[in-house]
């Protein structure tokens, strides 16, 4: 009886293959892992041969197990003086993975992103056109206004705090201090003073009215208390317009006696057509970007 190769048995034999090409890959790499006569390679570390520190003497391994092993105590290198204090290696990674995981909440919490975006948000509630523009380009926009707005504040810690620090003229301390000044002064202009007296209260700290009083962790949960008030102050300006068209709307159905009509549905067009006739998209985003000066 003769048999049809089905897709069922191209599968069986596929995964066959694949199997049998994992066991023969790992028996390999056991074997050359068990073998004598494979010279040992340096694994890909950081630092210099002087700068390293031999768990044991280079060429007193006993068997082929000890000549597996690393060989190396400190896989992380941090050079001073001469240097510039670089950092290399595992910590270079480490450093750099934790500023990607904290970069979106200093982008939200520490620049004028949280204030745009509410206002952008707002603009498309009181349109009422749902979800457009979509959420992708709203922070899209908020994103390259931020880095409008910051640009100044930005430029300043660049060169007065990354590029002392990397002709080594600044330590690690001295440079988050000098990074921090322009930021401080960014955010104390965009704070009122009743948010800094209401935390520094709960802080229980005497404050003399000046900046330089104001320590980081108070200054930046009154920054983003203010910058929501102001973002919602904006977003109710915004709204007034467009609360007057549904209810100019909604009082001509009700006089026609349409009152299963949503009015919603009517005033979209006329607050569209309000919008655009007015440049809507320019007196917002020209009024949000004046806010911060």
């Amino acid at each position: 009886m003769k048999r049809h190769f089905s897709g069922y048995h191209l599968v069986k034999l596929v995964c066959l293959l694949i199997l049998a090409g994992i066991l023969y890959i790992g028996s390999g790499a056991t074997a050359r892992a068990a073998s004598t006569d494979t010279p040992y390679r340096d694994s890909n570390l950081t630092g210099t041969e002087g700068e390293r520190t031999n768990i044991r003497e280079p060429g007193t391994s006993q068997d082929a197990d000890e000549l597996a092993e690393l060989n190396i105590a400190n896989t992380v290198t941090v050079r001073y003086g001469n240097g510039n204090g670089s950092v290399n290696g595992a910590l270079r990674v480490l450093i750099i993975l934790t500023l990607i995981a904290v970069a979106p909440s200093l982008i939200i919490m520490l620049t004028s992103f949280t204030r745009i975006i509410i206002v952008l948000h707002f603009t498309r509630q009181a349109l009422n056109t749902q979800t457009a523009p979509p959420n992708t380009v709203l922070i899209g926009i908020a994103l390259f206004l931020t880095f409008f707005i910051m640009q100044p504040t930005l430029t300043t810690v660049y060169n007065e705090a990354v590029v002392p620090y990397e002709a080594g003229e600044l330590t690690n301390e001295e440079a988050l201090a000098k990074a921090a000044e322009p930021l401080r002064t960014f955010m104390y202009r965009q704070t009122q003073k009743k948010d800094v007296s209401l935390f520094m209260s709960i802080s229980r700290l005497e404050w003399s009215g000046e900046l330089d009083d104001i320590p980081m962790s108070v200054l930046v949960p009154s920054f983003i208390i203010s910058e929501l008030r102001t973002a919602f102050i904006i977003g109710f300006l915004i709204y007034i317009p467009f609360i007057v068209i549904d209810m100019v709307v909604a009082s001509t159905l009700m006089s026609m006696g349409m009152m299963m009509l949503p009015p919603t549905t009517i005033s979209m067009p006329f607050k569209i057509l309000l919008f655009v006739l007015a440049d809507g998209w320019y007196l917002i985003i020209k009024n949000l970007v004046e806010s911060f000066y």
